[in-house]
């Protein structure tokens, strides 16, 4: 009875020692995997102006009236994001975009773009409150840009140059572009491999 006792505890012990190993091993895989797929921030599409480029200046109409004004120096950053009505993470995006325009509002404007029929924007303006946003339906704003995915934002320095660009998915993406801003790269790929 007593050399059964200690060959399960034995056992036991075994059992226990090498699921410590394989979860070290996962462990260390997950960390492996991390390095990999680090959040790269917005991704960037060789297309269109590039960045560090003058953005170039449109005058349009906004859907809730008035006036505005893309590109050129305008003294303050200008953060233009391309959606649809259709689009889901679009929609998941507006309160961020609404707390970005809050936060921010001493540095930056947040314009809105996009292009198709004025009636379904119009509706779509309403029912999502975005009467604090300037808002332009413009097919060749988003033909300039070569805008192909949605969402996407660019990001407009104060002088007027391209100062970030990507397709955006989340909040960390949009700031991403901020982040770039301030770090003097284009994106912050661009930065990690700088600093690889």
């Amino acid at each position: 009875m007593n050399d059964a006792i200690l060959i399960s505890n034995a056992m036991l012990w075994v059992v226990l020692l090498a699921l410590v190993v394989v979860v070290l091993a996962l462990a260390r895989q997950i960390g492996i995997l991390y390095e990999r797929i680090a959040p790269m921030g917005a991704l960037m599409m060789d297309q269109g102006p590039k960045v560090g480029e003058a953005a170039p200046i449109f005058n349009l109409d906004s859907i809730g009236g008035g006036k505005l004004q893309v590109g050129g120096n305008r003294g303050r950053s200008q953060l233009l994001f391309f959606l649809s009505p259709t689009c889901p993470v679009c929609k998941k995006l507006l309160p961020v975009l609404k707390s970005i325009r809050q936060d921010e509002s001493a540095w930056l404007d947040v314009t809105l773009a996009s292009d198709g029929e004025l009636p379904a924007h119009a509706e779509f303006y309403k029912k999502a409150e975005l009467q604090d946003f300037p808002y332009a339906l413009s097919t060749d704003l988003g033909m300039t840009y070569r805008i192909a995915k949605l969402p996407y934002a660019v990001l407009i320095g104060e002088d007027g140059a391209i100062r970030g660009k990507g397709l955006v998915n989340s909040r960390e993406q949009l700031e991403s572009l901020f982040a770039a801003k301030e770090a003097g790269v284009a994106s912050i790929q661009e930065y990690i491999d700088q600093r690889a």
